[in-house]
């Protein structure tokens, strides 16, 4: 069983020194010894291949203890810490929280707190997305009866769902990796769907290869 501390600040003026004292402590409390860090200084804008949650998950095994310090590190919205914490649960890792004062275990089958407390973050996370779509539906009435033509410019490029994953893409792409692999080896474990003729038409419309 290893325990592993898992830091994010979002800038170079921050320090991760901070979080891993605040991780060193609670370990000392609760009698667990860290045996690694992984720690970033990026934005929680990026993805999760770039914010090394990826490597986080395929590096934890049954029973192993994943510390942060705070529930917004695991992510940029309430649906994808949700989804960072379903994926710790389904490698059956313990995750701790310390400043929401959270322990997380799938392997303790009597943990209904926690049961309940992913349930809440569920509901949070729905209402995030009903708040958002809504207020998105009211802005476009708005400048509907204001006048303003909707939808974008003819020929102009629409955004994508592999935007955020390009650099990756275009690095994995680089070192001789087939479209094949790459989604199903690196994509499709953080992004669902996807496909390699979505993939081809993306890069291709884009001019990438």
């Amino acid at each position: 069983m290893a325990t592993i501390g898992y830091i994010r600040v979002s800038t170079d003026s921050q320090v991760t020194s901070n979080q891993k004292s605040e991780i060193l402590s609670y370990a000392f409390d609760k009698g667990l010894k860290v045996d690694r860090f992984i720690d970033v200084i990026l934005s929680s804008r990026k993805d999760t291949i770039s914010r090394r949650i990826d490597e986080l998950i395929a590096s934890v095994a049954p029973c192993d203890i994943v510390i942060v310090s705070e529930l917004s590190r695991l992510g940029r919205s309430t649906q994808e810490v949700l989804q960072t914490i379903d994926r710790l649960m389904t490698a059956k890792a313990e995750l701790h929280i310390i400043k929401q004062a959270m322990v997380i275990n799938p392997n303790n089958k009597d943990d209904f707190a926690s049961k309940a407390l992913v349930t809440l973050l569920s509901l949070f996370s729905e209402l995030e997305r009903d708040l958002i779509s809504q207020r998105t539906k009211e802005a476009l009435k708005v400048r509907k009866a204001q006048g303003v033509k909707l939808g974008k410019p003819k020929g102009s490029i629409q955004k994508s769902k592999y935007d955020e994953h390009k650099d990756r893409i275009l690095e994995l792409y680089g070192l001789g990796l087939s479209l094949n692999k790459i989604v199903d080896n690196h994509l499709k474990p953080v992004m669902g769907g996807c496909s390699v003729v979505s993939l081809s038409h993306y890069l291709k419309s884009r001019k990438l290869i």
